[in-house]
Order: structure tokens, then sequence, then C-alpha cells
């Protein structure tokens, strides 16, 4: 997966915007105004951030060693840096889809029922 397919991703996904808060090389995704994923427009390899369960991101790391790590800038328990083109795109697609689902699920009701 390249970085425009995974802006395209994302884009499909309900409720997402794309900002640029921090910088003009710092693409962030939200849903609902609470970010799911960003990435470095000029990370060679491209590189994600992406929230994650705190168990399945530690499995994940040690799975993965070197291709996921602890989320770069981030809270280290919650978030995970994934080198996005050393991994098969369905694998990269769950795990953006569980980066959404969480913040989701931590949406108050309403808004999650506006995205059923």
């Amino acid at each position: 997966m390249n970085t425009e397919e995974f802006r395209t991703y994302c884009l499909s996904k309900p409720c997402v915007t794309e900002h640029f808060p921090f910088d003009e090389v710092t693409l962030v995704f939200k849903v609902c105004n609470k970010i799911f994923t960003l990435s470095g427009l000029e990370n060679n390899p491209p590189k994600i951030n992406l929230k994650c369960d705190p168990e399945k991101a530690i499995q994940l790391r040690e799975e993965y060693d070197g291709i996921i790590t602890p989320g770069f800038h981030m809270n280290k328990k919650h978030w995970n840096t994934v080198e996005i083109s050393n991994l098969p795109q369905d694998f990269i697609k769950e795990l953006i889809d569980h980066s959404y689902n969480l913040i989701v699920k931590s949406l108050p009701k309403k808004l999650r029922n506006q995205l059923i």
C-alpha cells in the first residue's frame, strides 16, 4: 500500500475528514473530529500511526518486529507506527479498520448511531 491508497481507503469510511493540523507534511484523518490515523507524507518508506487496543498493540509489535513499532510521537500504549510498504494491503486495511472502530466506539451514542 502506498500513501495515496492509504488516503483513499481512509476517506472511504463514514464521516472521515482529512486535515493538516500540525504542519503541511503530517496528514491526519479524523472521524467525528477525533484522530484515528496520521501519516508523515515525507516518510520513506511510508509509515502511518494507528490507534490500537493495548494488548493487541504489544502482540503486533512482537509479531512484526521492526515493521510495527510503538507510536512515534504518540501514547505508546495506545498507538502503533506501521511501515505500510512491507505488509499486505488487506492486513493494513484491517489495522486501519481497527483504529477507526476504536474511535467510533469511544464516541457518544448519538454520534455512533449516525455512523450506522
